[in-house]
């Protein structure tokens, strides 16, 4: 099975990078073939709502995001760890997230609208660190990524989320964060019905 972790913080070796790498860690110990991109270190444009995508589901921009869409396709499962910026993902994250209009347009082109009420392509987790306590601190990043799922043909399946993390480093000072996340990694590569 393959398993792709989207890591999405500008931050190098940041909290959510820790988390995603025990996270996949976990995944190749369960027997996966993992991969990770960092969207902060690609050369992303932001979608131009230009249309292009809408009778073929394939995105006219020619930038980065075209290695990405493969990796997309072709994982069973996906994990996307970042930090949280101002209730939401950071803006790297989000031209990535943006761009699967795409695959929206090619879900919409190649199943009908019964077929569209399931996923067939895999499964979705989040993992999201923020420094706030905030009640509705991940909200609006679950939303997104329950979207952006849908658009990728996959079931979302929620994740991990700590509160209160922001110093870099500082997820190793929550107790068994990091073995949640491997946990994690462990059993999306080897439940064949997700968690």
């Amino acid at each position: 099975m393959k398993v792709l972790g989207i890591h999405g913080s500008p931050r190098k070796n940041g909290n959510s990078a820790l988390l995603l790498e025990r996270c996949l860690e976990g995944a190749a110990a369960g027997g996966a073939e993992v991969q990770t991109i960092k969207a902060a270190g690609m050369k992303i444009s932001g979608c131009l709502e230009c249309g292009g995508c809408d009778e073929t589901g394939q995105c006219v921009v020619d930038d980065e995001m075209q290695q990405v869409y493969p990796l997309i396709v072709n994982a069973r499962r996906i994990v996307i760890a970042a930090p949280i910026f101002f209730y939401g993902f950071p803006s790297q994250l989000k031209a990535l997230i943006d761009r699967a209009q795409a695959l929206w347009s090619r879900r919409r082109l190649t199943k009908t609208v019964a077929q569209r009420k399931s996923h067939d392509s895999g499964r979705g987790y989040l993992i999201a660190v923020g420094a706030t306590r905030g009640e509705n601190l991940f909200e609006g990043c679950d939303l997104v990524a329950r979207y952006f799922y849908d658009a990728a043909d996959m079931d979302y399946r929620g994740g991990l989320f700590f509160r209160r993390v922001d110093k870099k480093g500082a997820i190793g000072e929550v107790p068994g964060a990091l073995d949640q996340a491997y946990e994690l990694g462990m059993r999306l590569a080897q439940d064949k019905d997700g968690l």
